[in-house]
């Protein structure tokens, strides 16, 4: 996949741009709605032997648009999207810099130059998309834009359980250490990579070593607290349990979340490694232990309970 960043205006050349079949929207989590729309751009593209394209935009619009949205945390931050995208077979992926010039635009303005201007011959977005100042233009009047420039197709409304699939919906569940069900609504367990970085080795101390994650600060965490876990790691997979949280016990002034993982049956050093966390159960809310002793008597119910789910599951 080959990824192309551009701002308003951009200086690519329409006539050396192949005929592109395009998906449209933030996508932000590419969750079961969104694949809908990437994989019928991807399949047509194939059958009209055209190049497959996603036009995203980064940073979140809130961000620009809103003065009291500094800084906004995804579901999937840039790079976890480019690589969900590559794995969907996506030919080239378009990220347009969101700021106040490309906000501004009218909608004839923006088709003109970032859906016509690349070559687009057929747009496939969800119903709900809306482009150009004050999101004016829709899927409903885009016919009135297209200069009969290119087709496009509209996706309905993904619905689970009588609920639109959304992204709104997955950051609510997430807030609530719901990950299962966010989980079904992504089609695939949430993500998070990171470094391994030096900790305080309590865990090792205790009969139970854990690698401390370096969190992107883009990424969207669930709530905190203990969770089953599956860490992946040069091709393998480990289960595992993992703490995400102000660690009450020992710290109590931390200013932001910690993330770590004991992966089950694992000893080797993991130190400046990166890792994947796929988060699968919520198991209960971070606590303050008293003594150390109930907190290893915590960690070891922890750890049956969560080697069963995974028996089981």
């Amino acid at each position: 996949m080959r990824t192309i960043e551009l701002s308003y205006p951009h200086r690519l050349d329409r006539q050396n741009l192949p005929d592109t079949v395009a998906a449209i929207g933030f996508f932000d989590g590419i969750h079961k709605g969104h694949q809908k729309v990437i994989k019928t751009a991807v399949e047509k593209a194939k059958k009209d032997n055209m190049e497959s394209a996603v036009i995203t935009f980064h940073p979140h619009p809130s961000v620009v648009l809103k003065k009291d949205t500094p800084h906004v945390r995804y579901i999937t931050p840039l790079k976890e999207k480019q690589e969900i995208l590559q794995q969907m077979n996506v030919d080239r992926l378009y990220i347009i810099t969101f700021n106040k010039e490309l906000a501004s635009l009218e909608p004839q303005q923006f088709i003109d130059h970032f859906i016509i201007g690349l070559k687009i011959k057929h747009l496939v977005a969800g119903f709900d998309f809306s482009y150009g100042h004050k999101g004016k233009g829709n899927m409903n009047i885009i016919e009135n834009h297209t200069r009969n420039e290119f087709d496009y197709t509209t996706i309905g409304k993904v619905e689970m359980a009588e609920q639109k699939v959304s992204s709104t919906r997955i950051r609510e569940l997430l807030r609530a250490g719901d990950v299962q069900t966010a989980n079904s609504l992504l089609g695939r367990p949430l993500t998070i990579q990171g470094i391994v970085i030096d900790g305080e080795k309590r865990g090792r101390e205790i009969g139970y070593p854990t690698a401390n994650i370096q969190i992107n600060p883009d990424a969207l965490l669930p709530k905190t607290g203990v969770y089953a876990v599956k860490v992946q790691y040069k091709n393998e997979t480990y289960e595992g349990m993992a703490s995400l949280g102000y660690n009450p016990t020992f710290e109590g002034d931390l200013d932001k979340p910690s993330a770590e993982v004991n992966i089950f049956d694992y000893n080797n050093d993991l130190y400046g490694e990166e890792l994947i966390m796929e988060w699968h159960k919520f198991i209960r809310d971070e606590e303050k232990f008293d003594n150390v002793d109930e907190l290893i008597r915590q960690i070891e119910d922890d750890e049956r309970v969560i080697r069963d789910y995974f028996s089981n599951d």
